[in-house]
């Protein structure tokens, strides 16, 4: 079968009743709604191996380069929905359940999301795996299978409480294991010179297992692969220790290797956490590399061509020690000298870099990583040596300073291309984090602004808009997003922005009656929705928004019968577990929406919502029923971000500063369609040197004077009047990402907010060019700028 043309319903039915009777093992009378989620994701899964292994027919045929991307997160979601889009099979498969008593709700809902990333970074890296299959370039993604990923979120009274997730604890019906690529990654040991050559003797292995997933693009043209490792031990288990009594020690070998894989970013602020996380980061790229060097082996002979065959993308700093591992192993392994060594892996690998905070960048102590990778470090030094002497650097601007190798200096001078995120992100790398090295390395760094893919965000997630757009511009828009611009020549049109409209109302009501469902929380679709969900950080403030809102409360009590603005404020996302002082705002979050939503005063007119367990499933609910987009990071902190992207194809307006994409957005939407407040990143630098910045801005406002003096009297925790003592402690004293000094053109915006909203037509124009104006922020488009500018690759459909 050829995934190019969509199965008819009755083969699509025979082939899943066939997978529920010879796979499941069940009949259909007898089949559970995980029986036939199942059977139809094999059906599925069926189809796409077709595409799967054509193209790798193909790419083998046309001897190309690959693009090989190395990301510690691979946030995919649910992959049964996406894949029946992508292949055309969507609306088949509903009338195929149909005709077995079946929603697509009922099959679909069983699915897990994979539990493989946290937010942003994983996301972007999943749709670009999904750009790369749509757009038919050969390459492989290359991450961690974790058995619980992060952590599955739950609030007790109020705090966040961490369990396991469990993804894994049913079949997983999408992955392929690949016994035959397996490698042993080598930890600890001694070093040795022999012969004039340095022979690491490692004290402690692991076996990394391949995982591998199929990515299929639009419309099933081609699929490339999501491998994944599972950490196995070298050793399963010491039977001789075992039947002398030392169980704990017999089993030692297998604790380490599952440890590597257990969870996602383990905590580390111990010693051992440190070790781990270490440890993980290089299992992931040392795998990935020894796989990638086995292809090209298995397919050429001259080590010289290497940079022509492979493009290394490493996603952030977690991959950074690619740059040592490959040389090691060409050097090691492969007995090439130091020079063609370095040479060959500095063609092969780029760096995307996702942050301008110093403390992001990864740093690990000398003593770290000389104990756990003794060869590593020892490569390192020399690397580094030649760095400083060739640019004639100080040793400041080094990779090892102050007993630390600096993962971000690593990845960058290994690197052939630097690339930022977003335009202002990668501006700012030249002249403040990365001021430095791009002075010594001037052609380095350049811009590749981030995308979301439309086949998930807009034709998966919100199929009633979806419906809209083709019934106005027509057909095939999915992979030509830049087609959205065509949707500005029907702005006049009463019917096309009434079709919007009624659009975003379905999915509000949609929204509002799973919110009741699963939180017991009753809210009105008429509502504004005004959504922030994302990573909690200090940076991107969420503070300043309940803050607001605790503003907006007690003006509502002041007047309660003024010409309010009714609004629901929704929030979403995880904190890390050591993050205290994140954990402590999604905890005043709680405790304000616990005391707003029982006020009769002001009921009709506020509500909060913080839903657990923010998820990509989540995210694909949510979005298409947002009016208002927060995206109110302090300006020069958020590299680029991806949420405010799909919330803006979605149909929402953002309110925001310039910061990250925001800018781009701003400037492709229109400036009089978006809710711009704060300061200037230029203006942020200049308020921070101004010693009591924090207190001159409260002073200057009685409405946050207000907000502190309720939080701190303990309004919001009437049993614990000081829990956020620290909170309005560091707002008055401290306060580093500026929300005291933002808040009042905070407020003043929320003000243009309501006033625009209130005007029905008025707000429809504007949402209409919203739509029209984010075609841009295609990851189609990202793709094939990475490919033009960064990875000299081809695509093949």
């Amino acid at each position: 079968m050829n995934a190019y043309t969509p199965m008819g319903a009755e083969e699509l039915r025979a082939q899943i009743h066939r997978h529920l009777t010879y796979t499941i093992g069940k009949q259909a009378t007898e089949a559970s709604p995980y029986d036939w989620r199942m059977a139809v994701s094999f059906a599925v899964r069926d189809l796409i191996v077709d595409s799967w292994l054509d193209a790798e027919r193909k790419t083998v045929a046309a001897g190309g380069k690959r693009v090989y991307y190395l990301s510690l997160e691979f946030l995919i979601g649910r992959i049964l929905e996406d894949a029946m889009v992508n292949l055309g099979l969507h609306d088949t498969i509903v009338s195929v359940l149909e005709t077995e008593g079946l929603s697509l709700a009922d099959v679909v809902e069983e699915e897990p999301d994979a539990a493989l990333g946290n937010g942003g970074l994983g996301r972007l890296a999943a749709c670009f795996l999904e750009s790369l299959s749509t757009l038919g370039c050969p390459a492989y993604g290359y991450g961690i299978r974790y058995e619980h990923g992060l952590f599955r979120q739950r609030f007790e009274g109020g705090r966040q409480v961490e369990t396991p997730e469990d993804w894994l604890n049913q079949p997983h019906p999408w992955e392929f294991e690949r016994h035959e690529a397996a490698y042993t990654v080598p930890f600890r040991g001694y070093l040795r010179e022999v012969d004039g050559k340095t022979v690491w003797h490692p004290s402690e292995t692991v076996v990394a297992r391949a995982y591998d997933t199929p990515v299929i693009g639009w419309k099933g043209k081609w699929a490339n692969t999501l491998r994944l490792w599972g950490a196995h031990p070298t050793e399963l288990f010491d039977l001789e220790r075992f039947n002398a009594g030392d169980h704990t020690a017999a089993a030692a070998p297998e604790a380490l290797a599952r440890s590597l894989s257990r969870v996602l970013y383990p905590e580390d602020s111990t010693d051992s956490g440190k070790e781990l996380r270490l440890k993980q980061e290089f299992f992931m790229t040392s795998a990935a590399l020894q796989d990638i060097l086995a292809r090209f082996n298995a397919e050429y002979d001259d080590w010289l061509v290497l940079p022509d065959k492979v493009a290394i993308q490493m996603n952030d700093t977690h991959p950074a020690l690619a740059g040592p591992e490959l040389m090691r192993l060409l050097m090691d392994e492969h007995d090439l000298e130091w020079n063609t060594a370095k040479d060959l892996a500095s063609r092969c690998l780029n760096y995307t870099n996702h942050t301008l905070l110093p403390e992001a960048l990864e740093r690990w102590s000398t003593w770290l990583i000389g104990r756990v990778l003794p060869r590593h470090m020892q490569i390192i030094e020399r690397i580094d040596l030649e760095h400083q002497s060739q640019t004639g650097c100080g040793p400041e601007m080094g990779i090892v300073w102050q007993d630390q190798v600096h993962m971000g200096t690593l990845a960058f001078v290994m690197a052939s291309h630097v690339n930022g995120v977003s335009a202002l992100h990668t501006s700012l790398m030249k002249s403040t984090v990365f001021a430095d090295l791009n002075g010594v390395y001037p052609e380095r760094i350049l811009n590749q602004t981030n995308g979301v893919t439309p086949r998930r965000w807009m034709r998966l997630s919100n199929p009633a808009l979806s419906q809209v757009i083709t019934d106005t511009i027509g057909s095939d828009w999915e992979d030509d997003l830049d087609r959205l611009a065509e949707l500005a020549q029907h702005e006049d049109d009463a019917m096309v922005r009434s079709a919007i409209r009624d659009a975003k109302h379905a999915n509000k009501v949609a929204f509002a009656t799973w919110i009741r469902e699963t939180s017991g929380i009753s809210i009105d679709p008429n509502a504004m929705f005004d959504v922030q969900v994302k990573r909690i950080h200090e940076y991107k403030r969420q503070l300043l928004n309940i803050f607001e809102t605790i503003a907006r409360w007690q003006a509502i009590r002041r007047n309660p019968t003024g010409d309010w603005t009714p609004r629901v404020k929704i929030f979403g996302g995880k904190a890390a577990p050591g993050y205290f002082v994140a954990k402590d705002i999604i905890r005043l979050i709680n405790d304000v929406g616990s005391v707003i939503n029982a006020d009769p005063v002001t009921s009709d007119l506020l509500k909060v919502v913080y839903p657990e367990n923010y998820n990509v499933s989540m995210a694909q609910r949510l979005m298409p029923a947002a009016d208002l987009s927060e995206q109110i990071s302090t300006a020069g902190k958020e590299a680029s971000g991806t949420g405010n992207m799909k919330f803006t194809m979605n149909g929402a307006l953002t309110i925001g500063t310039l910061d990250g994409a925001n800018v781009e957005i701003r400037e492709h939407v229109g400036a009089e369609n978006f809710f711009l407040f704060g300061m200037t990143s230029d203006e942020v630098v200049s308020r921070r040197e101004i010693p009591d910045h924090a207190r001159q801005a409260i002073l200057q406002s009685q409405a946050l004077q207000d907000v502190l003096q309720a939080v701190a009297e303990g309004q919001f925790s009437p049993g614990e009047p000081s829990r956020y003592h620290g909170l309005v402690d560091a707002t008055w004293n401290h306060d580093p990402f500026l929300v005291a000094s933002d808040f009042d053109s905070y407020l003043a915006s929320q003000s243009d907010v309501d006033a625009a909203y209130k005007d029905a037509e008025a707000w429809d124009r504007m949402v209409l060019r919203n739509i029209a104006g984010s075609g841009f922020f295609s990851s189609d488009r990202t793709i094939r700028g990475y490919i033009k500018d960064i990875w000299r690759a081809e695509t093949l459909v």
